[in-house]
């Protein structure tokens, strides 16, 4: 009998301890105890000081998730928070749909735009490789990838030149990668994550590629803002916000050219002076043995590439430019267009098996479910009036005053929460104090540009601002390169402070 009780005992012992290590796998122990913690601890917090205190808590706690992506993809631990706050009445599954139907454009786009890139990947590859390689200047080479992700971005969306960005740094990495770990091409497609076969001699040289391409990838994200306030389809709450003000693509781009254009020539002069004087991680150059090896790869790839693969890549071309033309001209929804140039670029290049067509969605859907659990969290702040107090108030200032403070309240409030969601908050309360005849048309205007430019220059401060930058953190490259939610942050910061000075005093002297 108590051989029997003791076996017991020790089975119920390690299915506890089981069970615990299943919670969140592999993530540390601290951080599961962390996560246990915010669950037992938001019903107390709603029960003592009531569900306003507790919705800024929750967003502190996914913020929080956010930040520790590295540790645990912030899906699952996010998600638990999303259920809970649910299930403690601070919003409703109604109120999580509506929030995801209304950002349904961004759901399409993530699910059939970020695939599309994928099968186009050989050509981003051939394209940006030549540019690396006979571009020496690192200054030339961050500026050209922070100018060209701002011109794409005022006529595509910024998560699909996001997309383009980390398809090419992937591309370059798994490259060097391949040579640094003596692993033959065939065995190495899934194993760039794996630094265990990387030669010692050459773990230096990866180190400092890695950080040349946190760099370059950090330029192009910020581009991707540079570009994107300027134009209609730039932006989500972009077309959001020209739909309530009545305005066509060109009257958007010169109402906002006041603010938008000294603000791109101020981000692409912090650009340069970020890689001459080497702060905030900046100014990393490419290491000679890198360039050799993705001049030989280079070389290589010619040398094999047969009619076939030469086909493959006009196909990839004259597909790109279609997308760019079809975006350009919104002839579809994003997602719609991304299914469209699916379906060429498979149909054309023979990828015909499911298998192959389903590798193309990896990358994309864990966000897309992530984005689900953001919303959510959207619905608790829209649903408890979080930012109410902050709407209240700056609208109860001296007209004169509003367009600086709205440019300030959208800028904080964007850098900790959805920044379509807190555009759609404030330009729905300038539109009804338009319509009830408390300001005037030409007011109106200009709080619509100072929500437009608040919503989406200083929100590059953090990950969570944009849906671009959450995309990075939490892609396949962001662990490749080592580029954490902390690392962003401190990256971004030059950039976050230049931009939102300049915007700043623009929508207050030059509007």
């Amino acid at each position: 009998m108590n051989t029997y009780n003791n076996a017991l005992t020790a089975s119920g012992g390690g299915f506890g301890r089981a069970f615990t290590d299943n919670f969140l796998g592999e993530a540390p122990d601290w951080y599961k105890f962390a996560i246990a913690a915010f669950l037992i601890i938001n019903p107390l917090i709603l029960y003592v000081s009531g569900p306003f205190v507790t919705g800024w808590v929750l967003i502190a706690e996914f913020i929080f998730t956010l930040a520790m992506a590295l540790k645990c993809y912030p899906l699952q631990p996010g998600g638990l928070l999303a259920i809970e706050a649910v299930l403690l009445g601070m919003t409703s599954t109604d109120a999580v749909y509506h929030e995801v139907t209304e950002n349904f454009e961004v759901i399409l786009l993530l699910m059939f735009m970020v695939a599309g890139i994928y099968f186009m990947k050989s050509l981003l590859l051939f394209v940006f490789t030549k540019i690396l390689i006979n571009v020496n200047s690192k200054t030339m080479l961050s500026l050209l990838f922070c100018a060209v992700s701002a011109v794409l971005s005022a006529f595509l969306d910024a998560l699909t030149v996001t997309a383009v960005l980390i398809a090419v740094a992937v591309g370059f990495y798994s490259v060097y990668h391949r040579v640094a770990s003596n692993q033959p091409h065939h065995h190495h497609d899934h194993d760039h994550s794996n630094d265990d076969q990387v030669v010692e001699y050459h773990r230096e040289d990866l180190d400092q590629f890695r950080a040349y391409l946190r760099s370059l990838i950090m330029h192009g994200a910020v581009g991707t803002a540079l570009g994107g306030v300027c134009t209609l389809v730039g932006e989500p709450q972009n077309l959001l916000i020209a739909e309530k003000a009545g305005w066509e693509f060109v009257q958007f781009f010169l109402n906002m050219a006041p603010v938008t254009i000294p603000t791109f020539f101020a981000g692409l002069a912090t650009c340069a002076l970020l890689e001459k004087s080497g702060i905030c991680g900046y100014g990393a150059k490419l290491p000679s043995a890198v360039r050799e090896v993705l001049v030989n790869f280079s070389r290589e790839e010619e040398k094999k590439r047969t009619s076939r693969d030469v086909a493959e890549l006009w196909t990839q071309g004259i597909v790109a430019m279609l997308l760019v033309l079809a975006l350009a001209f919104h002839v579809a929804e994003v997602g719609i267009i991304g299914l469209m140039i699916i379906v060429l670029l498979t149909a054309f290049n023979g990828v015909v098996q499911e298998a192959r067509i389903g590798h193309a969605f990896e990358e994309a859907l864990p966000f897309t479910a992530l984005l689900v659990v953001f919303f959510a969290i959207v619905a608790v702040i829209h649903q408890q009036h979080l930012f109410e107090p902050v709407t209240h108030f700056v609208l109860g200032l001296e007209p004169s005053q509003q367009p600086g403070m709205l440019f300030l309240a959208n800028g904080i409030l964007s850098m900790i929460s959805d920044n379509v969601f807190v555009a759609t908050v404030y330009i729905n309360e300038v539109k009804a104090a338009l319509t009830a005849g408390e300001i005037t048309r030409e007011h109106f205007d200009k709080l619509a540009i100072a929500i437009n430019t608040g919503t989406n220059l200083p929100s590059v401060a953090t990950p969570n601002g944009q849906a671009a930058f959450l995309f990075l953190l939490t892609s396949a490259l962001a662990p490749l390169i080592r580029l954490s939610y902390g690392r962003m942050v401190l990256m971004a910061l030059p950039y976050t402070v230049v931009l939102s000075i300049v915007a700043m005093v623009c929508v207050v002297y030059a509007i």
